[in-house]
């Protein structure tokens, strides 16, 4: 089986024969071809154009959601219409497989100058998305359902005069890969730098102008991209001008102590068997049965189930996975009783406690075997600050993987901004300060920014505006909340909507300022 270290091998010398070899036009394994295809070569060309959104198509598809409305109350005047591109191109699975891949090209156009000529390029990282036809290039969204994240890529950055270029990751829209390598970084790094040698064959023939210019961005699992790009890149020896991750679970071992030890995140359900998925396919070691971790009425379907053509609700409705009960109510020894659930920090503990159940995801067995082998071999960074380092010899396979992963101990020589919220319930802000931490102990040659839009404006504060617009944003929400009835002065509804909804379009509109200075 090839290791992610044979992964980056393999990559740096398929980039090097895909800068030889040119573009493609047949999908892989065509009869016309006379060499088989490479990771980064462009399989349509030219890429197939979308849309075309001028600044007001942008605005109202932002209007239409209420917290991307707040940030249309700062003073955004983007110069550029903006044309989108499907691109597709060839890069490679967990196992180093050969597959295809698909995103998004946004290309600024219009008469003012920064809308015209060499314009730098964004690369840039989703968030996580169970539905297996995810595509950032559709921004009207399928079936109505605006895509918010493609069009404030768009209007923040595409429509100021970047051309972005925004991958959406193999297993998902036309990707011929059955399943997603959720969080390898190995693999995750190297298809994002896939999609950007495809958008350059896609620049020539679409007769646009790429600058010298490259900046990297991502949000939730795609901040954890977005970071593990910037170290591939930086590794290959690849110019980045600076980068920018939001929100990522950047400490995944330290993160996934957390939520075994009660404190159990927003999403947790989703993320654990996309995670299993993810890394069995990958690794081959995290189980042998699915009976090992998951409780019998949700194995049998478990290893094929994400991403998927359901709803979330569907595979709630139809009993595949329970809602929110990642663990069961039970602790599963007398001495874990007070972490099922976690109850601090207090602002937390409500999404905590919805995290156990009487029919949960995980046994309590696997459960126990995960508390003892954090006991053996602990974290560094969790639940005690000691090296700030994901464990050296994690006895439980999935422990491994996660330290394997794990993006701490890397120094960035190029300037970095890490934007998140510190009352994230889906991915908690220590995956944030761990990496503040770590670089504290570590110091960068280069600015490491980290901003909290959550907090309180300093002195001469640059994102005086972000984080008064975010305060702006929570109190519309909380609100509506007591407007609707509820009596907890709208705590649960800003939590539902914190991680996707609040953080969201503040840090990318911080992001466009960092990058703006850079």
């Amino acid at each position: 089986m090839i290791r992610p270290i044979q992964i980056l091998i393999l990559y740096t010398a398929a980039l090097m024969l895909t800068a030889c070899h040119g573009t493609m036009t047949a999908s892989s394994g065509s009869s016309g071809s006379s060499t088989p295809p490479q990771p980064g070569q462009l399989l349509q060309s030219p890429p197939t154009k979308t849309g075309s959104y001028s600044v007001a198509d942008l605005f109202s598809l932002l209007s239409g959601n209420s917290d991307d409305a707040q940030l249309l109350k700062l003073a955004l005047n983007p110069p550029c219409t903006v044309d989108v591109y499907h691109l597709e191109y060839e890069t490679v699975g967990g196992q180093g497989e050969a597959t295809t891949a698909s995103g998004a090209l946004m290309v600024p156009g219009g008469p003012a100058p920064s809308c015209q000529g060499a314009r730098p390029v964004v690369l840039y990282a989703h968030g996580t998305s169970t539905q297996k036809t995810y595509n950032i290039a559709n921004l009207p969204g399928a079936s109505g359902n605006i895509n918010d994240e493609g069009v404030l890529l768009a209007a923040l950055f595409a429509a100021q005069g970047y051309i972005v270029v925004a991958p959406n990751y193999a297993g998902y829209d036309t990707s011929s890969l059955s399943y997603h390598p959720y969080l390898v970084a190995a693999q995750q790094s190297h298809d994002m730098m896939d999609a950007l040698a495809a958008a350059r064959s896609a620049f020539s023939v679409l007769g646009v102008n790429g600058g010298s210019k490259l900046f990297i961005t991502g949000y939730s699992q795609g901040g954890y991209v977005a970071l593990a790009t910037l170290r591939a890149m930086q590794a290959a020896g690849q110019s980045v001008t600076a980068a920018a991750p939001m929100s990522g679970p950047y400490a995944l071992s330290a993160f996934g102590d957390a939520i075994f030890m009660g404190q159990v995140n927003g999403s947790g359900v989703l993320n654990f068997v996309f995670v299993v998925d993810s890394y069995q396919h990958s690794y081959g070691n995290v189980y042998t049965n699915t009976t090992d971790i998951f409780s019998t009425q949700y194995a049998p379907n478990i290893g094929s189930l994400l991403p998927t053509t359901n709803t979330n609700s569907q595979l709630y409705a139809q009993g595949l996975v329970p809602q929110d009960a990642l663990f069961s109510s039970t602790p599963p020894a007398a001495q874990y009783t007070s972490m099922t659930p976690a109850t601090t920090p207090a602002n937390l503990a409500v999404v905590f406690a919805l995290g156990f159940g009487s029919s949960p995801l995980v046994t309590n067995a696997y459960r126990l075997s995960w508390l003892e082998d954090e006991q053996a071999n602990p974290d560094g960074g969790f639940p005690t600050t000691t090296t700030d380092m994901p464990p050296a010899h994690a006895g439980l396979a999935l422990r491994q993987d996660l330290a394997k992963n794990d993006l701490r101990a890397f120094n960035p020589s190029v300037p970095v901004l890490l934007c998140g919220g510190d009352d994230d319930p889906t991915v908690f802000y220590m995956n944030t300060q761990l990496m503040q931490g770590y670089w504290a102990a570590h110091a960068p040659s280069v600015q490491a920014t980290v901003l909290d839009v959550d907090s309180a404006i300093g002195s001469n504060d640059p994102y005086a505006d972000v984080k008064n617009g975010f305060a702006a944003a929570k109190a519309a929400v909380a609100a509506a909340a007591i407007a609707g009835g509820a009596t907890d002065g709208g705590q649960a509804a800003v939590l539902e909507d914190y991680h996707a909804g609040l953080v969201a379009p503040f840090c990318f509109y911080a992001v466009q300022k960092f990058f703006g200075s850079s």
